[in-house]
């Protein structure tokens, strides 16, 4: 079963519905001995997966049995925090009796969600420096990604996304949406409440403002937050790198915060953000080793938002020198595997409540149900590339009539890619390098 069903997921162009779009088949295509599903959903103010392991909670188990027979492992796991009570519910009907398949309830805590840190709170391995969950035996998936490879397996590709739309609105909700339709229109069904409002896409700790609110949902979008234009958040997230790294050169006074709060510090690495911004105020010289530990952050912002007093962003900075780093054509140096978790991991969990106080978001901490109806729409944008890896290539032309589900664009032959399809019946409007518009 195991190529045909890697192929079958490939075919239907799944990728990571809640991170950075990485293609399914090449993740579930590994030999490893427990899948775990990460169900935290610890990005505050994001509603989609809880809802969907309540609500769908027996496909997904069967689903799980499906990738635990593809990948060979002998055990699942549904990692999701306690609190979430009708999803553990929920899940511990559906697993009844499944004999492979347990949960791991989680604290209230950030980053429950980070992928390292689910899988050491689930399993106790610590996933080696530079590396990922499959160097230690693991697999782990999120779940509405796991979600799309059950339906994936059943032949039905992925045209569809949940989304939680929250934040100053009249109505939060997490509804069903065809990939493509733009932000805007989505965000207008929830009746935004300041006149005047950003958006930003995905979290709140790790989502980005939205330049042009038209952009399209994507595969990989997961919630839409939308402030007032004047909230400390945009400001703090509108602040340029130059301005950045002007403030870390002036005013870092090496208090260690910042890396006694850092998740990756806690499991062990050798990430030590204070050093990396150290460095970037005396000049490369003899710290480029503590330069390279910006190769190991995780981007999850604990840093900015709770570890810094003088508010500085270690995080942002971290993840420009990645850039710059590997521009240079440098690699990261670190990659010990003996690693042992920090004797005061437990002691230094951020919990959820008291960040988003924060986050100045306390106000907007609300339910937002999961819709009953799906959200159409007469014109989708579907940009070629919404995945790591290789576009895909269009196989429509302008005036072609495709049905929701048909192939619209294939994935490189022999590249790390995946195809696209149409997410609702209409006519190819438009077909460029970058994207395809279905209109009806």
């Amino acid at each position: 079963m195991s190529k045909e069903a890697i192929a079958a997921i490939q075919k239907a162009g799944v990728v990571g519905a809640g991170g950075a779009g990485f293609p399914a088949y090449k993740k579930l295509d590994a030999k490893v001995d427990v899948v775990v599903v990460n169900g935290a959903e610890c990005e505050p103010l994001l509603r989609v997966d809880q809802q969907l392991m309540e609500k769908e909670a027996r496909f997904l188990t069967d689903s799980l049995l499906k990738v635990l027979e593809i990948t060979g492992a002998s055990k699942g796991i549904f990692a999701l925090k306690a609190k979430y009570t009708a999803a553990v519910e929920a899940l511990e009907k559906a697993i009844k009796g499944s004999g492979k398949i347990e949960l791991k309830l989680l604290g209230d805590f950030y980053p429950a969600g980070d992928e390292q840190v689910l899988l050491y709170e689930a399993t106790g391995r610590i996933v080696p420096e530079g590396g990922i969950p499959v160097h230690v035996g693991a697999v782990v998936t999120n779940v509405e990604t796991l979600l799309n490879v059950g339906h994936a397996l059943a032949g039905k590709p992925v045209t569809e996304k949940y989304v939680t739309v929250t934040g100053a609105v009249e109505k939060p909700l997490t509804v069903k949406v065809p990939v493509g339709i733009s932000v805007r229109e989505l965000v207008e069904t929830a009746n935004p409440v300041p006149e005047k409002y950003k958006v930003i896409e995905g979290g709140p700790m790790m989502g980005t403002v939205l330049e042009n609110p038209d952009k399209p949902v994507t595969k990989i979008t997961k919630g839409l937050i939308v402030l007032p234009e004047n909230h400390s958040l945009l400001a703090r997230k509108e602040i340029t790198m130059a301005h950045t790294l002007n403030r870390a050169r002036s005013v870092c006074c090496q208090c260690n915060k910042c890396t006694e709060i850092c998740p990756r510090y806690l499991l062990g690495h050798r990430m030590k953000p204070h050093r990396v911004m150290r460095a970037v105020g005396q000049g490369i010289g003899g710290l480029a080793g503590d330069l390279a530990m910006a190769f190991l952050c995780c981007q999850c912002g604990a840093c900015e938002i709770y570890g810094c007093d003088m508010g500085l962003a270690p995080n942002r900075i971290n993840a420009e020198l990645k850039k710059q780093l590997q521009a240079a054509g440098l690699k990261n140096p670190y990659s010990n595997a003996t690693l042992q978790a920090n004797a005061d991991r437990e002691m230094k969990k951020i919990p959820v409540k008291r960040l988003i106080i924060r986050l100045n978001l306390e106000s907007y901490n609300l339910p937002a149900p999961l819709s009953p109806k799906s959200f159409s729409t007469n014109r989708v944008t579907l940009p070629l590339s919404q995945h790591i890896g290789a576009p895909a290539k269009p196989v429509v032309r302008p005036g072609d009539s495709v049905k929701c589900g048909d192939l619209i664009a294939e994935a490189p032959e022999g590249a790390l890619s995946v195809p696209l399809h149409a997410s609702i019946n209409g006519r190819v409007a438009m077909v460029s390098e970058k994207e395809i518009v279905i209109e009806n």
